[in-house]
């Protein structure tokens, strides 16, 4: 925080010398350094936000002089001029005050003599000191966030720590304005969250307390400073020390630093599996992306991690639910990749049991797929809900995991055709997981699954988010500013697919009322109701904004 004119003057050395304010404007300008000087063009030195010390011979001469003199210091953008009377002058000359008054330029008579080198030692002392607390406060967040990467800390325990740096609330959301993790300083949780989707929707990332996290083209959430109510009621910004901010540059320097920590992290913990792990992902994504089109090289690297010959091979995924565990949120994907791991134990454990195999890999988020090696004798179905009951069993017992559900596409002969249908299993397997079926099973296949599926299938895409969020963001907005409810109007209305009858029925309003709602709801997001590729694009945004939403 640099200092002002008015805190030099103030201090008790420039006091010594009686200052007056002879003319000029504010007292409040900054100031980056102090020199003394006595030359005419010394402007020609400066650099800007000096405070410049004379005993006056600048001033002394003629008035055309003097005014040049003075233009150019406030061309100079110095920051103002302090003047010792006695050697060159008894008093200010009028021009000097009437062109500091015409320039905005803040000019100070000391009417008693005073030693220039203590000012300047004084101020400088002051000036260097804050630099130095700007280093060592850069120095230690670097430190500190360097200790949390390496290691590994979660993301619960960066935000916290950027929170306390701060002393501040901080929340990580992702791009459906989701928590992912949050400290609340000076504050309830509860507080903090309330209407958090509503509150978060209206903050753009040009908010000086909003920093994208992820990498630059592709960020996965935002990181947010969100000061207590009574600072926002104030008009303020929540300090890092506790009151009002004293430093904007500090608090975006630990937002900024915090979020490089989230990223680096996340892509460090992709892939934390050992060698034998991570060959079997390494041999399916080759085999997935065509890297490796030979049959007969598949199957010999397959059986050498242990896959079974002479098999039908089952593309299979896991998805799974998880709840909060110590030390991070059910969406920290720290968190997520370590019960990936204890999930892999447990899947490929279960498929021991069944005296079976199988090679499996993580996948993003909550899933594991499989190419799992079934006997070519006996039944396909009877074998393949025996390994999948095992496998669940063991599944269901890792920490934090609530539900689970396995997902199955086409049985081939083909180790290669069968790792190419690992996509459609996912599908399945997602869809499964969420549509939350009331009737469980060992395994789903394509038939078990509805429309959704597509929906399901990309929810979590930047690009599926941003597009739900382009089409409903100016009608969720106007609810939120207006407290109304026009969201659930449109959903009921592309429910009925437009009949405006039955809806009217529906809400027990009139229909000049509900056409008045609908021609509201077609202003705000500069849309044809009527228009069928509209209403599809609408409906669409609506499904994966249900999809996206918490289950309980």
């Amino acid at each position: 925080m640099l200092l002002t004119v008015a805190d030099i003057v103030a201090m008790p050395v420039v006091q010594a010398g009686q200052p007056e304010l002879a003319g000029g404007g504010s007292l409040d300008r900054p100031v980056r350094w102090v020199h003394v000087s006595e030359l005419p063009e010394v402007a020609e030195l400066l650099v800007g936000r000096e405070l410049i010390l004379t005993t006056g011979q600048a001033l002394a001469g003629a008035d055309a002089a003097t005014v040049a003199y003075l233009e150019s210091l406030a061309a100079a953008g110095v920051s103002g001029l302090v003047v010792e009377l006695g050697t060159y002058l008894r008093r200010l000359p009028s021009v000097v005050i009437s062109t500091a008054d015409r320039l905005g330029l803040p000019v100070v008579a000391l009417q008693r003599v005073v030693r220039f080198v203590e000012i300047t030692e004084a101020v400088h002392r002051v000036i260097v000191a804050d630099q130095y607390d700007e280093l060592e406060f850069a120095r230690t967040v670097h430190e500190t966030f360097t200790a949390l990467s390496v290691r590994r800390a979660s993301l619960a325990e960066i935000v916290k720590t950027a929170a306390g740096m701060l002393d501040t609330s901080i929340v990580l959301e992702d791009l459906t304005h989701r928590v992912l993790a949050l400290t609340a300083r000076h504050t309830g949780t509860p507080a903090l969250l309330e209407q958090w989707e509503h509150v978060s929707r209206l903050l753009p990332d040009t908010d000086p307390n909003v920093v994208p996290v992820g990498p630059h083209t592709q960020p996965w959430g935002r990181l947010i400073l969100r000061p207590a109510p009574s600072s926002l009621a104030n008009g303020g910004v929540e300090s890092v020390s506790g009151g009002a901010i004293g430093s904007t540059a500090r608090a975006r320097m630990v937002l900024e630093r915090a979020a490089q920590t989230l990223t680096l992290h996340r892509m460090i913990e992709r892939d934390r599996f050992g060698l034998h792990r991570q060959a079997q992902t390494g041999l399916i994504d080759d085999m997935v992306t065509g890297r490796l089109g030979d049959e007969r090289d598949a199957v010999a690297l397959a059986a050498a991690l242990g896959l079974a010959r002479r098999a039908r091979y089952v593309p299979l995924a896991v998805d799974f639910a998880a709840a909060e565990l110590e030390g991070g949120s059910a969406s920290d994907p720290v968190a997520q990749q370590r019960r990936t791991a204890a999930l892999l134990d447990a899947a490929q454990h279960g498929i021991a049991l069944s005296k079976a195999t199988a090679l499996a890999a993580p996948e993003h988020g909550n899933r594991i797929i499989l190419l799992l090696a079934i006997s070519r004798s006996g039944d396909l179905d009877t074998a393949l809900t025996a390994v999948c009951t095992a496998m669940l069993a063991e599944i269901r017992r890792v920490a934090g995991v609530t539900h689970a559900v396995i997902g199955a596409a086409h049985a081939s002969d083909s180790l290669l055709d069968t790792a190419r249908e690992l996509s459609h299993a996912a599908h399945v397997s997602e869809v499964a997981l969420a549509l939350a079926s009331s009737r469980p099973r060992p395994f789903y296949r394509s038939g078990d699954i509805r429309l959704r599926g597509l929906l399901a299938l990309i929810r979590d895409e930047p690009g599926v988010q941003r597009f739900a969020e382009t089409e409903l963001s100016a009608l969720l907005r106007h609810d939120i500013r207006n407290s109304t409810d026009l969201t659930t109007t449109l959903r009921q209305y592309l429910d009925l697919a437009g009949n405006k009858t039955e809806l009217a029925k529906r809400l027990t309003i009139s229909r000049p009322t509900l056409y008045d709602r609908l021609a509201r709801i077609e202003r705000i997001l500069a849309v044809d109701l009527d228009d069928g590729e509209t209403r599809t694009s609408l409906h669409t945004a609506l499904l994966i904004r249900d999809l996206l939403a918490p289950r309980p």
